[in-house]
């Protein structure tokens, strides 16, 4: 089944090309690691066993991170009916839809294929939108399932989850490690040149999912606009959200911000000023930039 929602080969040919550079940048981190840790059984299977957890249970880790659960048409049916005719309107499967419990306005969509995607909304974002508001925001949404580049963050991020876990156990062995560990100058090294190598690993995919992360955020608001026919209520909803979460206590952004790169607007708080350089989303402006244009185009204003 093909979507109408409209195509985009720049995300494609993006997608590919962070999935080569990070399958590259991977085969190469597994090698490095097990020429250091001389057992390429013990790293292969533990890398094996992380990806295909991630693949393949990363809309139950979301959705439980997120306090998130399932909802049917009877406990949700305004949200349901929006979903529904969105998916109708597209052409696309419908994905299961959940409701996550946090007055923190946002939503993401998670799940490695289209049958298995979930829509998630949280009750901060229901309570504030107006019902064109919250069709733009689900329309970006759907749009991420239909375009597939949920599927690739999430396995893009593995590298990086991974690499970062080597970071951490190689710190807290040398730490923690005792006495004789510490003593030892070839454990010493060893761990040094695994926690190096790591580090670089997980910057190096910092990076590239953050690229390909803020060009498919762009892609979905166009995807979203032109499905919709109203630009002006996803640049309203963008406005509205973004101003909201500043105002959300800095606590509560620190529990979301690891699923920054799903979600419809980053979970940053004011005064993040790397916010810009290393955000996994384009900037407020530049996105309502594009929807004027796309005003343009279909002849509306964007607000």
């Amino acid at each position: 089944m093909r979507s109408r929602f409209a195509p985009d080969r720049q995300l494609t040919a993006r997608m590919g090309l962070t999935l080569f550079l990070l399958g590259l940048l991977y085969v190469a981190f597994v090698a490095v690691l097990i020429a250091l840790l001389k057992s390429w059984i013990l790293v292969v299977v533990i890398a094996a066993g992380l990806l295909a957890a991630q693949y393949w249970f990363s809309d139950r880790i979301a959705l439980f991170a997120m306090h998130g659960r399932i909802v049917t048409p009877e406990e949700q049916p305004q949200l349901h009916g929006v979903i529904d005719r969105l998916c109708a309107t597209a052409n696309m499967p419908k994905p299961r839809v959940a409701v996550s419990e946090m007055d923190l306005p946002n939503a993401f969509a998670t799940g490695r294929n289209a049958d298995h995607a979930v829509v998630c909304v949280t009750t901060g974002l229901l309570r504030r939108l107006e019902p064109e508001e919250l069709e733009g925001v689900l329309a970006h949404e759907l749009s991420h399932v239909a375009h597939r580049d949920v599927a690739v963050i999430t396995i893009a991020s593995f590298l990086g989850v991974i690499a970062g876990l080597m970071v951490r156990f190689a710190f807290y062995s040398q730490l923690f490690g005792g006495r004789d560990r510490r003593d030892d100058q070839n454990t010493a090294a060893l761990l040094f040149a695994v926690m190096a190598v790591s580090a670089l690993v997980y910057a190096l995919s910092f990076l590239l999912i953050r690229a390909l992360s803020r060009y498919r955020e762009l892609a979905a608001d166009r995807a979203a606009a032109l499905l919709t026919g109203r630009p002006s209520a996803l640049a309203s909803a963008l406005t509205k959200v973004t101003g909201d979460i500043a105002r959300i206590p800095t606590q509560d952004l620190r529990t979301a911000q690891a699923f920054n790169a799903f979600f419809f607007t980053p979970a940053l708080g004011p005064g993040s000023t790397v916010a810009n350089l290393f955000s996994t989303h384009p900037t407020l402006e530049r996105r309502l930039e594009q929807l004027e244009k796309i005003s343009a185009e279909l002849g509306r204003p964007a607000r």
